[in-house]
């Protein structure tokens, strides 16, 4: 694959979950040889982003996204996107990993705050409204200074990181807000971290519940419950999600993508790829060049 995968960097995080970085520390990176951060990367992690001054075009996936001063961004983990430095920005990254989320929803008892690579469903750009853009830019703040004193406490990191999500939640909830216990919260994030890790062999919705110790009856009720979809539904939308990056940012013929999803053949794949999206691989990739990602706004 042409763009690279970026782990998450615990030497500059002093061995922490969480970590925030200056925008402008990252566009001095531009020329960095391995992953320029200006340059197309799928993230093993999660970034949540703060535009505090300028403006531009946010990569996520194959899509373009504006944004401008007060917007936040969010990018979910094992989403390709890159940074818009073409003009001066300023703000703050905050990036964190699955870990730390499942350690707040151990230490805070939040039950409801999931985040997860299934939630597709949100424009990555917010705008907040000037009263929550205020109480979030302090809550940043402080969880910059928390991290950057030698005696960091995690656990208050962790509190000022849940007061932070539960502002932005409530004012831009997800679907499945309220809907799903703890127990169930907690399966669909496996059910995630199972499809991330076998796709590509394994599109069987009735052998990831085998694997999640339920009945498929049971897991297409909790996708259902989660996102409206089923569970055969949500491989689906996931499989042609990496299929329509690859072609976008890889460039990748149609018999190699083939391939590397895992299908027989490139005419069973082209078939699949039709049915779900209407297009053919070729047309689709031909329409979404990277010189050609159209803006989309916020």
């Amino acid at each position: 694959m042409s763009f690279p995968d970026v782990g998450f960097n615990y030497k500059r995080s002093a061995e922490r979950e969480l970590q925030v970085i200056e925008l402008e520390m990252l566009q001095q990176r531009q020329h960095n040889p391995t992953h320029p951060p200006d340059k197309p990367h799928r993230i093993g992690f999660y970034n949540l982003i703060v535009v505090e001054q300028g403006q531009g075009l946010h990569l996520v996936d194959f899509n373009r996204y504006a944004f401008q001063a007060g917007d936040f961004i969010a990018v979910q983990r094992h989403q390709i996107h890159a940074f818009d430095f073409s003009s001066p920005i300023k703000g703050k990254v905050l990036l964190f990993t699955q870990r730390f989320v499942d350690q707040a929803l151990a230490n805070m008892r939040l039950s409801e705050f999931s985040p997860t690579s299934l939630d597709t469903g949100l424009v990555p750009v917010f705008t907040p409204d000037q009263a929550l853009r205020d109480s979030c830019f302090a809550l940043f703040g402080e969880i910059e200074k928390e991290l950057a004193r030698e005696d960091a406490n995690t656990l208050i990191a962790m509190h000022l990181f849940s007061s932070l999500f539960l502002l932005l939640r409530r004012a831009r909830p997800p679907q499945s807000e309220g809907r799903l216990n703890k127990e169930q919260q907690q399966r669909m994030i496996r059910f995630a971290t199972l499809l991330e890790q076998q796709f590509q062999s394994n599109r069987d919705a009735t052998c990831y519940a085998e694997q999640l110790h339920c009945t498929y009856k049971t897991l297409n009720q909790l996708c259902k419950l989660a996102t409206g979809k089923t569970a055969k539904q949500i491989i689906d939308a996931f499989t042609v999600l990496e299929a329509k990056r690859r072609l976008s940012i890889d460039r990748l013929t149609t018999q190699q993508l083939a391939y590397d999803l895992g299908f027989e053949d490139a005419s069973n794949f082209v078939k699949y790829f039709k049915k779900h999206t209407g297009s053919t691989p070729a047309r689709f990739q031909k329409q979404r060049g990277l010189a050609q990602y159209r803006a989309t706004e916020p």
